[in-house]
């Protein structure tokens, strides 16, 4: 049984990773927000990540890459997760809603020319979705981390990634898979000399 299971599940991904090799739209996607991040990093811009759950593990995630590394050894980048500061997000919280707890983050830390990226397997995360429109009220450039149907947060992001499934662990798998990609060009398009020497990921 064990062994069907885990068959099963890893074909789902080779079939899912088929996709994102094969798609487009995906690329034109990637390459859409790889550009908007690299403009913003040059601008001395930074790049705030918000999410629910796995969702939040991998906006954690990203942050870290940006801000200490992802192949080789460089400058730091200006990334932020909103979900990591507890008194923060349990005093919005119990002070105004859950909903609120990113979007009053953003309306702290957010300027204009910054690039807020909201992930959110569903489309439909109220408190992502107020983020994002807090992020526009501040002029921030609005990306989306999403499924195939991009649904509430789809509508009113500048960009969107959509992982062309329904299934929760896959778009997470999605995710995090482009989102190191995205981490790799962007390190190597800033530092393309640094690029030439690399240094192992330690983690």
């Amino acid at each position: 049984m064990i062994k069907t299971i885990l068959t099963q599940e890893l074909q789902k991904s080779v079939e899912l990773f088929h996709k994102l090799h094969e798609s487009k739209q995906i690329a034109d996607q990637v390459t859409a927000i790889i550009n908007v991040i690299i403009d913003a990093l040059q601008e001395g811009k930074k790049i705030l990540f918000c999410g629910n759950g796995g969702s939040a593990a991998d906006a954690q995630h990203l942050a870290a890459e940006f801000v200490s590394r992802f192949a080789f050894d460089r400058p730091a980048l200006k990334a932020i997760a909103l979900t990591v500061d507890t008194s923060a997000l349990t005093a919005i919280a119990n002070d105004y809603s859950y909903d609120y707890v990113f979007a009053r983050q953003v309306e702290a830390l957010a300027n204009a020319g910054d690039v807020v990226v909201g992930i959110s397997t569903s489309g439909r995360s109220k408190n992502v979705l107020a983020a994002l429109k807090t992020a526009k009220e501040k002029q921030a450039i609005t990306i989306g981390f999403l499924g195939e149907e991009g649904r509430d947060i789809g509508q009113i992001v500048d960009h969107q990634l959509n992982i062309p499934s329904k299934e929760t662990p896959k778009i997470q798998e999605g995710h995090i898979t482009i989102g190191h990609i995205i981490c790799a060009i962007v390190e190597r398009q800033l530092f393309s000399l640094q690029a030439e020497h690399p240094i192992p990921h330690s983690a």
